[in-house]
């Protein structure tokens, strides 16, 4: 299984995801950044673009590579990883579905003030122009169709720990 988490920057992906791994057992976390990365760091580089999730290759070597380690380990992966744009959920969700791998896919959500103030006052990766200029487009993404494919989390007033264990119980339930 795959438990998706997913929402814009300083909705919390990341650290939930290190604490919902420790409460569902046999699970993993595979940030699914790491793909665009790897395609990132080939010389010459691939066409200019302002985000790796363009790239048409990003979107099946993420299913391709949850797929392996899945068979490869068995069990969760929690893959906390912002996906936007609807065309690209949909060729990594029916990859997934194709493989008979279930997914949760869950939103992790706040008001765009509290998002605002999360990525201002980031203390570990600092003050984003990059990270802020996906507010919007996540807004958008919200009212049009993210948050009807996706179990929506709140996470306005909860901690990271709440927020991992709303996901786990779901999950679990």
């Amino acid at each position: 299984m795959i438990v998706w988490l997913n929402g814009t920057h300083g909705a919390g992906k990341s650290t939930t995801a290190a604490l919902v791994q420790r409460l569902i057992p046999d699970s993993r976390v595979f940030d699914a950044e790491k793909v665009g990365e790897t395609l990132m760091d080939i010389t010459p580089g691939l066409p200019a673009t302002d985000n790796f999730q363009h790239w048409p290759p990003w979107r099946p070597l993420v299913v391709e590579t949850a797929r392996l380690v899945l068979d490869y380990t068995g069990g969760t992966l929690v893959m906390p990883m912002t996906v936007l744009v609807e065309q690209y959920w949909r060729e990594i969700s029916t990859g997934l579905t194709r493989h008979a791998i279930p997914v949760r896919h869950f939103v992790l959500h706040a008001d765009q003030d509290t998002l605002r103030r999360r990525i201002v006052g980031d203390t570990l990766l600092g003050p984003s122009p990059f990270r802020l200029r996906y507010l919007e487009p996540y807004a958008e993404a919200a009212r049009t169709w993210l948050h009807g494919e996706a179990e929506v989390v709140d996470t306005t007033h909860l901690t990271p720990a709440q927020v991992a264990l709303q996901i786990a119980e779901a999950v679990e339930s």
